[in-house]
């Protein structure tokens, strides 16, 4: 959705005829990107990507088709297994498609997600699902109500999605795109540029810092969405920017090093007036215990640990095993 904004607020501006199409309900497909959704002139020309495009002239017929006045339109969309290999996706699956016309969607909903901000837009579509008014809840926003409520859920999570809510007065469509991830990466050399890579695949940025004082200035700059991952062992390094990190109350803290390593940094953390319940937030040794043996592994585990704990998931992590570190 995030690479939509540019092309809505030009066609916005050209006044030209256009909808956004997004799903509601979904079942099968597979695995799929959370954030599709797909832009539709009046012309039939596309922008974005909603199952890999199998369903772009449908939903262009249904744009076409859509009333002058209408503010919404929600059409049921399906594809086979024949025509889902065709497709390159991963397996059928059937969807309920909403197209809502593009002036009918906040300006500042594009203007938020052009900057990169956590916001969520919630959508209420009348009993008979032709009628549609959104409106832009932002990352931080005091819930009005369960719609709010669930999107500031869904922002906490750190990662793009969407949920239905349905009510006495029909349904709701909670549209979530947190800031992705800030990886700031204490240290260089060769795991740093390969968990930077591995970051880059994800759609995160990431920064490499190499003292205590620049690792403070990014991780206040990006507190909301700097995900800490310290691989350097020097102690007027490691220890000071852990400690910061967890006094920004940042959404992931790891370290990188051996048990050895780890009590170190856990005693200078005591030392520094850490608590345990701010220590027990580290992920030290740091990742999922995959086995990671080479630098590219080791990325993975990192980054996948990330990953889980942003989205709430209990998965095992190194800092959770017994065992020796191989």
């Amino acid at each position: 959705m995030r690479e939509l904004a540019e092309t809505a607020r030009q066609w916005t501006a050209e006044g030209r005829v256009a909808f956004l199409a997004r799903p509601v309900t979904e079942q099968g497909f597979g695995p799929r990107d959370p954030a599709g959704a797909v832009l539709v002139d009046a012309r039939g020309e596309c922008v974005g990507a909603l199952y890999r495009g199998v369903f772009d002239a449908e939903l262009v017929a249904e744009a076409g088709a859509m009333g002058a006045g209408d503010t919404a339109r929600v059409c049921e969309v399906s594809v086979g297994a024949g025509e889902a290999v065709e497709a390159k996706l991963t397996c059928g699956g059937q969807a309920e498609v909403l197209l809502q016309p593009l002036a009918g969607i906040p300006a500042a909903w594009w203007e938020l997600l052009g900057t990169g901000a956590g916001v969520a837009l919630v959508t209420r579509l009348s009993e008979g699902a032709d009628r549609a008014v959104s409106e832009v809840v932002r990352a931080g926003d005091a819930p009005a109500d369960d719609a709010a409520r669930r999107a500031g859920e869904l922002l906490g999570t750190r990662r793009p999605g969407r949920d239905a809510l349905y009510g006495g007065s029909g349904l709701v469509l909670v549209e979530a795109y947190p800031s992705a991830p800030y990886l700031v990466i204490g240290g260089t050399g060769e795991l740093a540029e390969v968990i930077g890579a591995q970051s880059a695949l994800l759609g995160w940025a990431s920064v490499t810092v190499q003292d205590a004082a620049d690792a403070e200035k990014v991780l206040t700059a990006h507190r909301d969405a700097a995900c800490l991952v310290m691989l350097s062992h020097e102690p007027d390094f490691d220890v000071p920017t852990l400690r910061n990190a967890l006094a920004l109350d940042v959404p992931y803290v790891g370290a990188l090093g051996s048990r050895r390593t780890t009590a170190r940094r856990q005693d200078g953390l005591v030392a520094a007036g850490v608590g345990a319940s701010e220590l027990a937030r580290v992920h030290g040794p740091i990742g999922l215990d995959l086995g990671a043996k080479t630098p590219a592994e080791t990325a993975l585990a990192i980054c996948a640990e990330i990953l889980g704990v942003l989205g709430g998931r209990d998965a095992r992590g190194l800092r959770d095993s017994d065992g020796p570190l191989r």
